[in-house]
C-alpha cells in the first residue's frame, strides 16, 4: 500500500463523502475546543500587540470540519484581544495541510466570495484578516521554513503512520493491530509509531517560533492493551465475507491499515524524549456513540467508510464496498446493544510549548 497515495478520505460532497459524514471528527473538535482556546489565548497574550499570527492545521481533510477548527482559533485570539483591550486584531495566515491526494478543491471551493462572507460573520466584525494557503504534503517532513509557525493544530489525524510497517505479515485475519495479532506485530506497530511521531516533533520544533504552541489530538487508548473496536468490527466484516467466498483469504491476509493507537503514556514518553517541548496539558477523553440515539452504529458505520473506503478499493476493489459496510453496521448495532464499553471512542490530546 502506497500511503501518499490511498490514505484520504472520500472527496466530493456526495452521500459517502467525509465532507457529509465527519460526525465523530466534529465531535472532537468540539471536546477539545477549550484546550485549544487555552493554548492559542495564552499564546497571544504572551505576544507583543503582534501584527501577524501564523497557524497551520495539519490533516485538515475536507469538509465543514476545516473551517470549524480554524474558525475556532481566529474567534479564541479575538476574544482575547478584546478582554486585552488591544485596538489593532492581528491578521491570519492560515495553513491547510493534508497529503496530495486530499480533496483540497472541495476546500477552496469552500472559499468562493459567498461563502468568505459567511466565514467573517460567524468570526465576527473587527477581526483581522484571514489568509488561507493549501501546504500538500507529508506531515513526517518539514513544510514550513523555520521559526514561522506560531501555532499547530492537529486533530484526529496523528493516528495515521507514514508506512504499514514492515515484517508484519503474522497479523492473518487483522487488518490493523488488534487484541488477537501477535505481541511482535504490536510492537512493529508501535516501532513505526515512535519513528513517525518523533519525526513530526522534530519538524515541528524548527517550524515553530520559540513559545510557539501545538495542540494534537488523535484516537488512543487509556489502558496498555491495543484495542480498537471499531477498526476490529470491520477486520470482522471481511473475514465473514473470506468465510463465505466473497474475499481471497490471501487478499485478506495481506491487507493492513497504517494505523496506530497511543496510549497517554506513549504519547508522554516520546514527547518527552524529544525534548523541545514542555507539557502544558495531557488527557484522555471519552465520545460516546451512544449520543447519536438509535442511529449510532449508523453514524459511525458511515464514518468509518468514508475513512476507510479509498483504502479497501485499492486493495478488493469497488465491488465488496456496499456489502462490507452493510454487514459492519449490522456488528456496531450488536455490540452497541451488548457492550457500554463498546459504545465509546477513546481520544488522546496533548498540548505543548516549544522551548
Amino acid at each position: 500500500m502506497k500511503v501518499a497515495e490511498v490514505l484520504h478520505m472520500n472527496g466530493g460532497i456526495g452521500d459517502t463523502s467525509y465532507s457529509n459524514n465527519s460526525l465523530l471528527q466534529r465531535k472532537v473538535i468540539l471536546v477539545t475546543k477549550p484546550i485549544t482556546d487555552r493554548a492559542i489565548t495564552s499564546l497571544y497574550t504572551s505576544l507583543n500587540n503582534p501584527k501577524t499570527i501564523s497557524i497551520a492545521d495539519l490533516g485538515c481533510s475536507s469538509g465543514p470540519n476545516t473551517f470549524l477548527a480554524v474558525s475556532n482559533l481566529v474567534k479564541a485570539v479575538d476574544s482575547a484581544r478584546k478582554k486585552l483591550q488591544r485596538r489593532q486584531s492581528p491578521e491570519f495566515q492560515i495553513y491547510l495541510n493534508d497529503l496530495p491526494t486530499n480533496d483540497f478543491n472541495t476546500i477552496f471551493k469552500s472559499l468562493l466570495p459567498k461563502h468568505e462572507e459567511g466565514f467573517r460573520r460567524e468570526i465576527g466584525e473587527g477581526c483581522g484578516l484571514c489568509f488561507f494557503n493549501g501546504v500538500p504534503g507529508s506531515f513526517y517532513g518539514r513544510l514550513f521554513p523555520s521559526n514561522t509557525l506560531h501555532f499547530v493544530h492537529s486533530s484526529s489525524s496523528l493516528h495515521w503512520l507514514s508506512q504499514v510497517p514492515k515484517g508484519i505479515e503474522e497479523n492473518k485475519g487483522n487488518i490493523c493491530m488488534a487484541t488477537a495479532s501477535p505481541p511482535s506485530v504490536i510492537m512493529l506497530y508501535y516501532d513505526q509509531f515512535e519513528q513517525d511521531f518523533s519525526t513530526f516533533l522534530k519538524c515541528r520544533s524548527i517550524e515553530l517560533v520559540k513559545n510557539g504552541r501545538m495542540v494534537l489530538t488523535m484516537l488512543g487508548r487509556q489502558s496498555e492493551g491495543p484495542f480498537c473496536h471499531i477498526w476490529e468490527l470491520l477486520a470482522l466484516a471481511l473475514n465473514d465475507m473470506v468465510a463465505e467466498g466473497f474475499v481471497e483469504e490471501d487478499k485478506l491476509n495481506s491487507f493492513n491499515v497504517p494505523l496506530y493507537i497511543p496510549s497517554l503514556a506513549e504519547t508522554k514518553f516520546l514527547v518527552e524524549k524529544d525534548g523541545s517541548f514542555t507539557i502544558d496539558y495531557l488527557e484522555a477523553s471519552q465520545i460516546h456513540w451512544t449520543e447519536y440515539n438509535n442511529d449510532g452504529y449508523n453514524v459511525i458505520g458511515r464514518c468509518m467508510r468514508a475513512v476507510a473506503e479509498p483504502m479497501l478499493v485499492s486493495h478488493f476493489g469497488e465491488g465488496i464496498i456496499d456489502e462490507v459496510f452493510r454487514r459492519y453496521e449490522k456488528m456496531i448495532a450488536h455490540s452497541m446493544s451488548t457492550s457500554p464499553d463498546y459504545s465509546q471512542l477513546i481520544i488522546v490530546t496533548v498540548s505543548v510549548i516549544k522551548m
